[in-house]
């Protein structure tokens, strides 16, 4: 993107020139059409530009958060992004103010102006939560500030916090990091997991304090910026930007509610299948049958996600083999590194994944789901002007899930054992487990949260932990022995930071889970739909544009539909065992 950070922060500059210079718009949008085109097409240009110089800073900090020039490079950017925010305040309060048939007017006689059409259709649903000039200036002048709990517990979590290191198998000492957790919550041993854990959780507990503290503020900002747009609650505020029904929200949880015997009953097959007394939060992630020994290759990972992928047709194929062969991925864990995985990329970029591969059979999951994501916004990208060149959590999660379904049916069907069976059952289950399950609790979670700080509670450790333990019990039933432990588990998801965001996880499992069992079963069409849906970024909204693809989330049924697979799955798993 840039030979170094010096060429960045020339960018940096242009940036802001440009948006200093976008005022000469203010008071004139109103006048004809070809000036409301000019001004639509120079915020693009500024925001753009902006995003290239956000998108390095932020990768470049997340390589390494320890270094303090990409610390403040970053930092920078963020200053950048929030000084556009002000200087582009004025356009949608001054846009409200235009009458809605002078706005028809201008689309019928200004042929550039057509391109913007849905973004106008959103302009005029959101004008009730619209304010005034002045007030939209104040707000965005503070936009800086609205990640300061995001970026402190960033931090705090990649950079400051340490868990120390356990005895491993050989008696060698082995460090407790992000990235080395879940391996070692999947070890058969015992002793080795339970230590694991409360290295984990105990670091997290003496900082609870000042994590309360963050979550806190975090949410009051969530619950006093709705006040402030006039919306009834922080989750309607958030649901309105993808124009999804509360309903859509309600029914996921109402219907995982209804759901929660199978996965007790999961939790029943584990405790009996693990013969242990007592099934506890640190024998979860530990596989019902041996997992595989042998290490996968990155170069291995690659040539099954390609097997995997191959329904998705020739075009598609030929985008993955580009991302390998172009290294779009920074793939190993390195110490300062951020933890997890993401894609990422502007408009201008290409869409880079960073992962933190540690040659297990889900780190090939997670490699195909961020392969996902990035594809997603490649076809995307090379489809959509830049004012629709991106796309919804909503959508992107059924991208990067439907490529999990597709590499785990096509494991299944290569699986040359009952055992190998088996275990690719137990972690297809797994997947329901940690994506529908587990991610609609954390959306319970939030809601439960939210609505505290709307009735004027304040977020206290011991609130949070007594409130995440109360789902954890429901969540996981009596099979599960709960410790105060898991209580914490709340002050280590970096998505509570993104509010409503976990839903989406679920209902793009659960749409990921119907339109994979579509292309299987009808081939070539079904496959030639769903990229078409890949092309589409955010020209409509996402609950419109998954009904093209051929699924229908404003009811219930595809949530239905994809815990009715998770029961089947089980079914099987228990002949098996």
């Amino acid at each position: 993107m840039y030979p170094n950070a010096q060429a960045c922060r020339a960018d940096m500059e242009k940036v802001r020139e440009l948006a200093a210079s976008y005022g000469t718009y203010s008071g004139k949008l109103g006048n004809d059409a070809k000036t409301l085109a000019e001004a639509l097409k120079a915020r693009d240009e500024i925001w753009q530009k902006a995003e290239n110089v956000y998108v390095y800073a932020r990768m470049k900090r997340d390589e390494d958060n320890r270094i303090p020039e990409f610390q403040a490079l970053c930092d920078q950017s963020q200053t950048m992004l929030a000084g556009i925010a002000e200087a582009t305040s004025f356009f949608a309060p001054e846009f409200a103010r235009i009458s809605k048939g002078t706005i028809r007017r201008f689309l019928e006689e200004e042929p550039s102006l057509q391109i913007y059409g849905h973004l106008i259709d959103e302009l005029l649903r959101g004008r009730s939560h619209v304010l005034s000039t002045k007030e939209e200036k104040l707000l965005a002048g503070l936009s800086e500030l609205s990640g300061a709990t995001n970026d402190a517990f960033t931090m705090l979590n990649n950079a400051d916090i340490r868990f120390g290191s356990i005895r491993g198998e050989d008696g060698r000492p082995v460090e407790v990091t992000h990235g080395t957790y879940v391996r070692l919550m999947q070890n058969r041993d015992r002793r080795i997991r339970q230590k694991a854990y409360r290295r984990m959780y105990q670091a997290y507990e003496k900082q609870k304090n000042t994590l309360a503290t963050l979550y806190n503020y975090n949410t009051k900002q969530d619950v006093i910026f709705a006040r402030i747009r006039k919306h009834p609650s922080a989750i309607e505020a958030a649901l309105f930007g993808d124009n999804v029904p509360l309903s859509v929200y309600d029914n996921l949880i109402e219907e995982v509610h209804r759901a929660l015997p199978g996965m007790h009953r999961y939790m029943e097959l584990k405790k009996k299948t693990l013969s242990v007394p007592k099934l506890r939060m640190y024998d979860l992630y530990v596989p019902l049958v041996p997992r595989p020994e042998k290490y996968i290759s990155y170069e291995e990972a690659q040539k099954m996600v390609k097997r995997a992928l191959r329904p998705l047709g020739e075009e598609y194929a030929g985008v993955l083999e580009r991302a390998f062969e172009e290294r779009w991925a920074d793939v190993f864990e390195s110490e300062g590194k951020t933890s997890g995985a993401y894609s990422f990329g502007s408009y201008d970029s290409l869409p880079f994944m960073l992962l933190n591969y540690d040659g297990r059979l889900e780190d090939v999951f997670t490699l195909i789901h961020e392969t996902g994501h990035s594809i997603h916004a490649y076809f995307t990208r090379n489809t959509q002007p830049y004012v629709y060149g991106s796309h919804s959590i909503f959508t992107a999660e059924v991208a990067s899930t439907v490529n999990e379904a597709l590499l785990m049916r096509q494991l299944l069907g290569e699986a040359g054992s009952k055992e190998e069976k088996a275990y690719l059952l137990n972690l297809y289950l797994e997947e329901f487990r940690t994506t529908l399950f587990r991610q609609t609790m954390f959306a319970e979670f939030e809601r439960a949260t939210h609505g505290a700080v709307e009735a004027g509670e304040v977020l206290t450790a011991g609130w949070l932990s007594e409130t995440y333990a109360a789902l954890n019990r429901m969540y996981h039933g009596s099979a599960m022995e709960q410790d105060d432990l898991i209580s914490m588990e709340w002050s280590r998801i970096p998505h509570f930071y993104h509010a409503f965001y976990v839903y989406k996880y679920a209902t793009g499992y659960s749409a990921a889970t119907a339109l994979s069992a579509s292309i299987l079963e009808k081939g070539d069409e079904a496959a030639g739909s769903y990229v078409d849906f890949l092309r589409t970024g955010e020209s409509n909204y996402p609950i419109e544009l998954l009904k093209t693809a051929g699924v229908d989330m404003s009811g219930p049924n595809p949530v239905r539909n994809a815990l009715a697979t998770f029961r089947w799955l089980l079914d099987q798993l228990e002949e098996l065992l």
